[in-house]
């Protein structure tokens, strides 16, 4: 029996409605089911990375109609436009790529559906600058990760956005299960990743004061970090546009036209684009991109993670990040027997382990993160949270995090991943269309690997472009971008000085993060700006602290509806249907 043969008899074997063909190097599933854990079952069993180019799920869940979420406006405001570059997807690595291009005299476009950049996955993730401890060498996940997470210091003094580098943490909670760490300490010097050491219990305090009790000792990861996932977004798109590139945002990508392999029509909701090369950074809809320039060869199967954000005054008790090991997670205290305690040592040292597990999260704002948990989920942009997750997320993590209780917890949101069934990323030129890049199947660890893949698909992207005419470089190019000052983590020194060059940063606006109206008006006079609430929430935090809002969103809805020259009830939220007033109940002095 063929490989091929094995694989259908597997897949026949969940389903006999589901159907199994060898297309253009892919293997393609097709049929209707019942359970949505039988889509994912089967694309999973489908998979072989030495024969083919990748899986193709088209297998359809009974009764469910996938609905994309549309921006509302429908006008020609880039109809003609003839780009030497369209990017598509505003999220770190479209933008990125968007940075990287700029370094080069082109003219770039980028396409983003969302009201804002990072309105996706993007925003939604604990912000983790991962090491990739346990990728393949061989994985694009590890190329990627390894070098996008040496560029990040430098990108932060750049670019002007918070990252701190104080290391990871992989916690042990029996003696026996130092073997784990001290193989991936192995596994380190052959991957390159410097620093990496077992840690006993007593080393273990010094770096992490309030470790869990239970906690044997850990495998410390020097290398990791963390940062503001949306503010870096934001940094790379504010350089990009200060360096000639043109972002639009609310437009969204709706068909393509090609010809003898090639894309020469991008239809959007605001007109129809012709572009010279085509980059695909569109996220959980990458393979629908893929598939509208016909050089499809993946399925993005949607993985939704819920996070729980704590108050700040118990982002004392942690410094860097702290996960359960593998097997202490598979243990679950219990007493193992030597075959179950080495199936369990194999399993977390292979790569058929889709998630690093629920972890606690110090984030550069001093807050604690925890999460995210694993749901394998149908629709694309189901960001909904619900009681029962968030309260066993948070039960999980007490036990690493001793001195926390639900009172702490101030926040939750969810964000939906886009795995392919390779559970790796797809980063490469078009194989049946010749101008496009695809970038897709960024997943965890894309925070951290995005700068890198922006380098890798600006060069080939030049690369293509230098066949049909000299490709220039931007003299004019500036790598720095200058953020905006934050007042709670300047001296008071710092902040008279600033006061009194402008009084509006003596107007305290968001009494929790301390921010103030000049702050506000800062990222409303930006290379990007945006007049939405969420989005002055990401550039500068009103509206994230313990009240979540509750006081300041007037005062921001009115300064936001100045600047802007409207109404307060003509701000919104996010996008164009989010309203947060509806009209007035009663006229002023009445």
């Amino acid at each position: 029996m063929s490989s091929f043969q094995s694989k259908v008899k597997k897949i026949k074997a969940l389903s006999p409605d589901i159907e199994v063909t060898e297309e253009r190097g892919c293997i393609v599933l097709r049929g209707q089911v019942d359970r949505w854990e039988t889509v994912v079952k089967a694309g999973r069993l489908a998979v072989d990375r030495k024969k083919y180019y990748g899986v193709i799920n088209d297998i359809q869940l009974k009764g469910y109609e996938p609905k994309e979420k549309l921006p509302s406006e429908r006008d020609k405001l880039y109809d003609g436009a003839r780009p030497d570059v369209l990017i598509i997807g505003g999220g770190l690595t479209g933008c990125a790529a968007a940075r990287e291009l700029s370094r080069y005299r082109l003219d770039i476009m980028l396409v983003e559906k969302g009201a804002d950049v990072a309105a996706g996955q993007s925003s939604r993730n604990g912000g983790a600058v991962h090491v990739g401890i346990n990728y393949s060498p061989s994985s694009q996940k590890n190329h990627f990760n390894y070098r996008g997470n040496r560029m990040y210091s430098r990108l932060a003094k750049e670019l002007d956005f918070p990252f701190e580098r104080t290391g990871h943490l992989m916690l042990i909670g029996e003696k026996w299960e130092k073997i784990l760490p001290k193989l991936l300490v192995m596994n380190s010097k052959r991957l390159h990743i410097p620093g990496v050491r077992y840690l006993n219990r007593e080393q273990l305090l010094k770096i992490e004061p309030y470790a869990p009790s239970w906690a044997y000792g850990a495998l410390y990861m020097p290398t990791g970090g963390f940062t503001s996932p949306y503010k870096v977004n934001v940094a790379l798109a504010e350089n990009a546009v200060t360096n000639g590139v043109k972002i639009c945002l609310n437009t969204a990508v709706l068909s393509m036209r090609t010809q003898k392999g090639k894309i020469c029509v991008v239809e959007t909701n605001r007109g129809r684009i012709y572009p010279k090369l085509v980059i695909n950074a569109a996220g959980v809809y990458a393979d629908v991109i893929a598939e509208m320039a016909g050089d499809r060869t993946f399925t993005i199967h949607p993985r939704k993670g819920t996070d729980i954000i704590l108050d700040k005054k118990v982002g004392k008790y942690i410094r860097t990040t702290e996960v359960k090991s593998p097997i202490t997670v598979l243990g679950g205290g219990r007493k193992l027997e030597a075959a179950e305690r080495l199936r369990m040592i194999k399993f977390a040292l292979s790569h058929e382990n889709t998630s690093k597990g629920i972890a606690v999260i110090h984030t550069v704002d001093k807050n604690m993160i925890v999460g995210p948990d694993v749901q394998e989920i149908p629709d694309r942009e189901d960001v909904t949270t619900d009681k029962e997750t968030t309260d066993r997320i948070l039960r999980e993590q007490m036990q690493v995090a001793e001195k926390i209780k639900p009172s702490d917890v101030i926040a939750y949101f969810a964000g939906v991943r886009s795995p392919t069934y390779e559970e790796d990323f797809q980063v490469r030129k078009g194989i049946f269309c010749k101008n496009i890049l695809e970038a897709a199947g960024i997943q965890s660890p894309g925070a951290t690997a995005a700068p890198a893949i922006g380098v890798k698909l600006a060069r080939w992207a030049v690369d293509y472009l230098k066949e049909t005419g000299p490709v220039e470089r931007n003299e004019d190019f500036n790598p720095r971008r200058k953020g905006t000052p934050h007042l709670a983590a300047l001296s008071e020194k710092e902040r008279d000085a600033l006061i009194k060059k402008n009084p509006d940063y003596g107007e305290i606006v968001c009494r929790c993060e301390e921010i103030s109206k000049g702050e506000i008006l800062d990222v409303l006079r930006s290379p990007l700006p945006v007049y939405t609430l969420d989005a002055v929430k990401r550039r500068c935090r009103p509206g994230m602290g313990r009240c979540q809002g509750g006081f300041c969103s007037p005062l921001v809805l009115q300064i936001l509806a100045k600047e802007r020259g409207c109404s307060v009830e003509e701000i919104k939220k996010s996008t164009k249907e989010s309203s947060i007033l509806l009209g007035r109940t009663k006229e002023a002095g009445r």
